[in-house]
């Protein structure tokens, strides 16, 4: 299932690392691909309050934390660039789905990087 939000549908998902060479794309693929699988959970589960999309957001935050070893083995890492870039995409994701509210840090407090 792919999301249905027009916003998510047309959103450059981790635009800025994929225009930064030391990022590779196939790894960066790997996260786009994390936040698209977030954006179906939201629109399967619909969370009704912030502490049930804080739920996924941590389940999506947690297989970023194993992607870091995708990065570190293809001679990159998720630097402070990379977690900035990352954590705007989390907010943008609540925002397109109504939780505009929901705190930036929250989102991704499972994070290892």
């Amino acid at each position: 299932m792919s999301p249905t939000n027009q916003q998510v549908v047309t959103y450059a998902f981790l635009r800025g690392m994929y225009e930064d060479g030391y990022f590779p794309d196939h790894v960066v693929d790997k996260g786009k691909a994390i936040l698209l699988r977030l954006c179906e959970r939201i629109e399967a589960e619909r969370p009704p309050d912030l502490a049930a999309l804080y739920v996924l957001t941590e389940a999506a935050t947690e297989e970023f934390n194993t992607l870091e070893a995708d990065f570190e083995a293809a001679g990159s890492g998720i630097e402070t660039t990379a977690r900035e870039m990352i954590a705007e995409d989390f907010w943008f994701v609540a925002s397109a789905y109504g939780f505009a509210e929901a705190d930036a840090e929250e989102l991704v407090a499972a994070r290892d990087w």
